[in-house]
């Protein structure tokens, strides 16, 4: 192994020599931004000797399928006629999984628009397509639409065997059944029928259902309970029955070559999640395996690939928590741990001083950290010889190398049409809510060179969910990209109710909607204020989803801080969104009494400053019904807002580049232009 690291630390310097710049940093432009990235969802095979991926081709991407040992060489090109790939990756030798998607219309008592999406395995020539599962013939319009819209998935490729993958089918609301299936002949044999309120299962390393999760009710409320399999009667058993209400965490996410032993995360009586080391036979939890003092612990890296020279089967390569980039890694293995340093030497990552906070207690501490670039581990090869690493940062569109054999060799940029210079600076911050509350918050700041020196305008920027989170890494929706490189910081608050910071800051937002939720963002703002980061009369809010609910909520707010707001598919009228999706009883115990407080429908002909809305015609996840009714009751009391339907969108990926550029374009326009006039 040393010798690879050396190798890898020697022949990389012409890589990375610094260009010198004489030039101004360059804007980009709404359609470089909307492009497809040039190369993607790239994937090695198990043998190391190709790679595939998708390539941009326009409004089109197709995959493309190199030799590692001939990357000079044209690769193999495959299309699609009419549905467009979303990802490919290899699952055996020769045979690569694809996703694709395409808008349908889901004709019943009326006219759904929609989105459908289909996995396919075929040959690295693209000569020969199956679905996993052979569908039967429908007998009746339901069961034809059913079909239409289920779409299977995997569930363990099962590393070790050559023919052999595990995969669910699509079932509605459950998990579906698991089918053993031969990807040479694509016979299949069921060996687990799903039960009704099954979420999902969980494999061991040889690839047997070991796990599950199931969602029910008793008498305290809805719960989440852990079942394992007993190997010796072949019964489920429950092991923890966690209510939601107390938002305990215990699941598997792995197993040790000791079938007997579990890897569990698990939060129950701590604000942090760890990892334990469970006996299953025993029903006892042993010692901690892994925790952070800052932030969740999150997963178990694995060796499941069996011959691997220097790293045994089964053995444990790292562990991962919720950290600033969400997907933080501990390598543990010797292996990994040589390989680790060759790497960051060789791609010149190299940590600096960053002030972390911890969100249940306020006590803080400064670390080692690599905030503005880091590598990741993207796909291997089983014998660890061919590696494909990505290298991005908050500021840092993708980059895509290839170590073999001790070589280190760039690939492809994912977005060669942009400046880096001209997307600012990220960093992790951390400030103070009225009630004490520290907030975690991604701040990116605008390039001095291009647009001088702070304060700047500004934009508080809340993530959707509201259980979500936001990453200190390069923002793919361009959202980010886009307003800073207009010269605006932007902050992205990690308000109460945000998800991976702890339980004491996702609890906190419990019946908070635009309340001590919407205080967080524009406590946020009045930091910056303070910092001389923001300027003062000159700060907007944009959000989409639970985020567009706050631009709504920041719209109606009295003695706002907002010159304008910008809600993309927000939702305005609470009651009615989640009376839609809590129709079964778990889910309205789970997350419904959470949702509660301001409606800011309710409030409408009542906006305080200029809003735009934005919403597409395909969004299934927040009907655009709760746009049209808040644009619909403002505007005929005569207030100031402007509304964009856009054709073909759904909750998510745009479905053309010309669509990806009409999103951006109206964000960019209603800044830039008029906010209320002028522009922010």
């Amino acid at each position: 192994m040393r010798a690879v690291v050396i190798a890898l630390a020697a022949g990389a310097a012409a890589l990375f020599a610094s260009p010198a710049h004489a030039a101004p940093p360059a804007v980009p432009t709404i359609d470089q931004l909307a492009a497809f990235p040039a190369l993607t969802s790239l994937t090695v095979s198990p043998d190391g000797s190709r790679i595939a991926g998708l390539e941009a081709n326009g409004e089109n991407r197709v995959i493309v399928v190199y030799r590692t040992d001939a990357l000079d060489k044209p690769p193999t090109r495959i299309g699609s006629d009419r549905m467009k790939f979303s990802s490919v990756s290899f699952i055996k030798d020769g045979l690569l999984a694809v996703s694709l998607w395409q808008p349908y219309d889901l004709r019943v008592d009326r006219v759904t628009k929609t989105f459908v999406n289909k996995f396919f395995i075929t040959d690295i020539e693209g000569k020969q397509w199956k679905e996993p599962l052979p569908q039967e013939r429908a007998t009746s319009r339901s069961e034809e639409l059913w079909q239409a819209l289920s779409n299977a998935s995997v569930l363990d490729t099962l590393p070790n065997d050559p023919d052999h993958i595990l995969v669910i089918s699509g079932s509605g609301n459950n998990s579906g059944d698991v089918y053993k299936v031969n990807v040479r002949n694509f016979t299949s044999r069921r060996i687990q029928k799903t039960e009704e309120r099954v979420a999902g299962y969980i494999t061991d390393l040889n690839g047997e259902l070991r796990a599950r999760l199931r969602n029910d009710i008793d008498g305290t409320g809805a719960y989440i309970s852990t079942e394992f399999r007993n190997l010796a009667t072949n019964a489920w058993e429950e092991h923890f029955r966690s209510h939601v209400k107390d938002r305990d965490i215990n699941q598997v996410i792995g197993f040790a070559d000791d079938a007997n032993v579990a890897f569990l995360l698990s939060n129950t009586g701590r604000d942090k999640a760890v990892v334990y080391e469970y006996d299953i036979a025993a029903r006892k939890r042993k010692e901690i395996l892994f925790e952070n003092k800052m932030f969740d612990a999150s997963n178990v890296l694995i060796n499941r690939h069996r011959g691997v020279e220097g790293l045994g089967y089964g053995e444990i390569m790292g562990l991962s928590y919720a950290g600033p980039r969400g997907d933080d890694i501990i390598w543990t293995s010797g292996y990994m741990k040589a390989l680790d340093q060759g790497l960051r030497q060789a791609l010149k990552i190299t940590p600096a001083p960053l002030r972390v906070v911890d969100t249940a207690t306020g006590e803080s501490a400064n670390i080692a950290y690599d905030s503005e670039a880091n590598y990741r581990l993207v796909s291997r090869s089983r014998d660890m010889k061919t590696l494909l690493i990505a290298v991005t940062g908050p500021a840092r569109p993708p980059e895509y190398y290839l170590a073999r054999n001790g070589q280190l060799s760039l690939l492809a940029k994912a977005y060669p049409q942009l400046d880096p210079r001209a997307l600012g600076t990220g960093k992790m911050v951390y400030y103070k809510a009225r009630d004490g509350l520290d907030i975690p918050g991604i701040l990116t700041t605008p390039n001095t060179e291009l647009c001088g020196a702070g304060p700047w305008k500004t934009v508080i920027h809340p993530h959707g969910g509201p259980w979500g989170r936001d990453n200190l890494d390069f923002d793919g929706s361009m959202w980010v990209p886009l307003m800073v490189s207009r010269c605006m910081a932007v902050l992205q608050p990690q308000f109460r109710g945000s998800a991976d910071w702890g339980r004491k800051l996702w609890m906190a937002g419990d019946a908070e909607w635009g309340q001590k939720m919407q205080d967080d963002k524009d406590d946020g703002a009045k930091w910056l204020i303070e910092q001389k980061i923001a300027q003062p009369g000159h700060i907007a809010m944009f959000g989409f989803s639970y985020g567009g609910y706050s631009s709504f909520a920041a719209a109606v707010r009295p003695n706002g801080i907002y010159k304008c707001s910008i809600a993309g598919a927000g939702v305005s009228d609470i009651k009615r969104i989640w009376a839609r999706y809590y129709t079964n009883p778990f889910f309205r115990q789970a997350q419904a009494p959470t949702v509660e407080g301001l409606s800011p429908l309710d409030k409408a002909d009542q906006i305080q400053i200029p809003l735009m809305v934005y919403h597409g015609d395909r969004d299934q996840i927040v009907p655009i019904e709760q746009s049209e009714w808040f644009v619909r009751k403002a505007k005929a009391a005569g207030k100031p807002v402007v509304y964009h339907e856009i054709k073909d969108y759904a909750h998510g990926p745009a479905w053309t580049r010309a669509i990806m550029g009409d999103q951006l374009r109206v964000i960019d326009d209603y800044l830039t232009k008029d906010c209320g006039g002028g522009g922010l």
